[in-house]
Order: structure tokens, then sequence, then C-alpha cells
């Protein structure tokens, strides 16, 4: 779930980036942050979807890691 920490991290250390830099350990941090944003976002996508009555083709892209690809029914 996305939630208005995460986002004002995320922002923290974007504009931080831009202006002094981020340590390794911040780089790691904003990366697992963006990843787990992207992640809760495809969820989000993929719920529209299927309420909307569209159905992706499970497996139908080896190579994508989405959750709907991967066989995995929630991701939050």
């Amino acid at each position: 779930m996305i939630t208005k920490e995460m986002l004002d991290r995320i922002n923290w250390l974007a504009r931080k980036q831009r202006t002094t830099g981020l340590t390794g350990k911040e780089k790691e941090e904003q990366h697992n942050l963006r990843q787990k944003y992207l992640q809760c976002i495809r969820a989000q996508v993929v719920d529209a979807l299927d309420s909307a009555g569209i159905k992706p083709k499970a497996g139908e892209h080896s190579d994508c890691s989405c959750p709907t690809c991967k066989g995995d029914k929630k991701v939050h």
C-alpha cells in the first residue's frame, strides 16, 4: 500500500539527490521505495482492469515480472 509517508520519503530523497547527492545507503533505500511504489501501482492497474472485466492472459510474457505473469494473486 502506498502511504503518504512513503511518497514523502521518495520525494525527499529525489530532492536530495538533485541538490547534494545521496549516500550509498540512501540510494539503496530510494531504489527499494521506488520498486515498492511501482509494484503497488502495477497491482492497482491489474485490479482496475479486472474490475472492468479485462482479464490478462497469465504467462503471456515469459520475461515479465508482473504479479499476473508470475501467478501471484495480490501484491500489497
